[in-house]
């Protein structure tokens, strides 16, 4: 075998991209957004492994300055601020990741009865990057418990392996908006029939749907940042060109719901489509509005019905928020995260700072659904 480091989207043959990921919206040119926009935040490379002429992995890694806060919410997390305030580098270090900034992480595989043999070299290349460039920690981001037999090798290899942040789908099984109502419990469905009593006919909220948004991207961005502002939990902060240049890259997939109260902008959900499948990524909200008129479950409303009308049989949903998400009775998605320092004896104590570091220590409702997802799902 003999490996390459591309350090481009660019340096890679298409064709090569293609014999190792299917197609996919989050594929090759999705990669090139990113790094057309990211590159501030992140530095991407790609490992190729050969055997011989042919390609049998590629591992899209990326660098990137890690707070080891961002899995903390709550009161622990405004008190690391305040000590940000005074030290802003606290808490922070460099880290080689393999997986992607934006999504959940997967390695292009030829041949997948050769995937455990080719963990190892994936790692020594990314600890060779780390070595070269002084940096302390190697991790693999949000890889699916569907890939534990790909990651078993990590455990030899030094990495401790923590749940992540799980992704939710909805399986829409459903004829209409009505027929999954009637799906929810009984508390839940009398909630948002009266969250919708209070805005139908009340106000006029309309949807459109549309594959940019170039005359809107300072309205559009405006609401993300709001919602950005609102979270605790913060991986990557998306700029502005983003919502520009990814429906450039992949104006198949990318589309835009919008959400306009007596016709001011009010809300957004940035989403990638194909045939059956709806993949929410971004969403923006304007909060001196969103909670009078119950954004959220509007937007829902609206994308699932949408979904419906159009044959779509998935609706994923992003990490965080698994409040409603739950009571919307949204499938949790186990993912873990494998970190390791390069220094074996350090790499102890960043054991144990996984264990007080893991999400679930600062969500209850996430903790509930991790100890239900355990009972069924043992990997």
């Amino acid at each position: 075998m003999s490996v390459r480091i591309a350090r481009s989207i660019g340096e890679i043959d298409r064709a090569e991209w293609a014999q190792v990921f299917p197609p996919s919206p989050e594929g090759y040119d999705f990669y090139r957004a990113i790094e057309q926009t990211l590159s501030q935040q992140f530095k991407l490379f790609y490992i190729l492994i050969y055997e011989g002429p042919t390609l049998q992995c590629l591992a899209p890694c990326f660098i990137m300055e890690y707070s080891l806060d961002t899995t903390i919410s709550g009161p622990l997390k405004h008190f690391l601020s305040l000590v940000r305030c005074f030290v802003p580098r606290a808490f922070t270090v460099r880290a080689v990741i393999c997986g992607s900034p934006t999504s959940d992480g997967k390695i292009g595989i030829r041949d997948l009865g050769s995937r455990e043999i080719l963990m190892e070299p994936i790692v020594g290349e990314m600890r060779a990057v780390a070595l070269k460039e002084n940096i302390p920690m190697l991790a693999f981001k949000d890889f699916w418990g569907r890939d534990a037999y790909l990651m078993k090798p990590l455990s030899r290899l030094g990495f401790h392996r923590i749940r992540s942040f799980p992704f939710v789908k909805l399986d829409i099984r459903f004829e209409s908006f009505e027929n999954y109502l009637r799906s929810l419990s009984r508390a839940t469905r009398k909630d948002l029939k009266r969250k919708f009593k209070k805005v139908n006919g009340k106000v006029h909220i309309e949807m459109e749907v549309r594959n940019e948004v170039d005359d809107l991207l300072d309205e559009v961005y405006a609401l993300y940042l709001q919602t950005l502002k609102k979270s605790d939990v913060i991986f990557e902060t998306i700029p502005k060109e983003f919502f520009r240049e990814v429906p450039r890259n992949i104006p198949e997939y990318a589309k835009f719901f919008l959400w306009r109260l007596d016709g001011r902008l009010v809300a957004f959900v940035f989403c990638l489509v194909t045939e059956r499948a709806l993949l929410d990524k971004y969403i923006g909200m304007d909060y001196s509005v969103a909670y009078k008129y119950h954004l959220y479950f509007i937007t829902f409303r609206d994308i699932l019905r949408w979904c419906i009308a159009h044959g779509i049989r998935r609706y994923e949903s992003p990490q965080l928020g698994y409040e409603p998400k739950k009571r919307l009775d949204f499938t949790f998605i186990p993912d873990f995260v494998y970190v390791r320092h390069v220094n074996r004896v350090l790499n102890f104590f960043i054991g144990l700072a996984c264990a007080l570091l893991k999400p679930e220590n600062f969500d209850p409702v996430l903790r509930r659904m991790i100890k239900k997802l355990m009972g069924t799902d043992r990997s």
